[in-house]
């Protein structure tokens, strides 16, 4: 029964996006083409398998880059999670009316490992952002920023 649910959880998943990416939706950079789709939450769980893979990922747009256009996050299918999606800037700008949007983004997914100094202050900036109160000391280990390097999105209004 569960692998039925996968498959036709799968099916779904690639066949909205081909009616996307088919269908009227506004297309970025080169747009997508007709691969799989990862669930965010299957990139997310396991990161690294997938660096330096080019890959599709599907979810409604819930942040944009107000300065350039230059990234969106993407909703996971699991509450709380997102996938940034950045692309060089200027080659593809990414409108704040993309917000809420469905979208469909193709890239190579990537690892940048930070150094102390950016964990803390990227840590930092979190903590402000949240409102709560940030303490360096606390800070014991690097992060690994994960996001999709975008060569072409599809969205299409919900």
């Amino acid at each position: 029964m569960r692998i039925l649910i996968s498959l036709l959880t799968a099916i779904l998943v690639t066949a909205a996006g081909v009616a996307l990416a088919g269908d009227g939706g506004k297309t970025y950079g080169k747009g997508v083409a007709a691969a799989d789709t990862v669930r965010v939450s299957d990139l997310l769980a396991h990161p690294d398998a997938w660096v330096g893979k080019t890959i599709r990922v599907q979810g409604k747009a819930v942040g944009v880059c107000e300065h350039r256009g230059c990234w969106i996050n993407l909703a996971s299918d699991v509450e709380g999670q997102t996938v940034r999606v950045k692309v060089k800037d200027g080659e593809i700008v990414f409108p704040p009316e993309i917000l809420g949007d469905t979208v469909i983004a193709e890239g190579v997914w990537t690892a940048n490992q930070l150094d102390m100094e950016t964990t803390k202050k990227v840590c930092e900036a979190n903590a402000k952002k949240e409102g709560r109160e940030f303490k360096a000391d606390e800070v014991t280990s690097c992060m690994t920023l994960y996001q999709l390097s975008g060569t072409g999105a599809v969205a299409a209004k919900n």
